[in-house]
């Protein structure tokens, strides 16, 4: 990991930014010698799964929007 000082962070902030992305590695910025940020670059990852990837896979049994749950409870008179 790089580390930075919080003055040389600001004076070349787009830069770091850029080179954290290109390079993926994370920059820790330090305040008098002392850790006070993490720059991470973002990963792009395929975690996000287009609509209907499931078609054909599930199968729901019963109605899950009209239920009937009467017989689960008992009145008492």
């Amino acid at each position: 990991m790089k580390k930075m000082a919080v003055s040389e962070f600001k004076a070349k902030c787009i830069a770091v930014l850029r080179e954290a992305q290109q390079t993926g590695e994370s920059i820790l910025v330090t305040r008098r010698g002392r850790p006070f940020a993490r720059v991470e670059p973002v990963r792009e990852t395929s975690s996000e799964r287009p609509l209907g990837v499931f078609k054909g896979r599930m199968k729901i049994h019963g109605d899950l929007v009209h239920t009937d749950s009467s017989a689960d409870w008992e009145v008492l008179g």
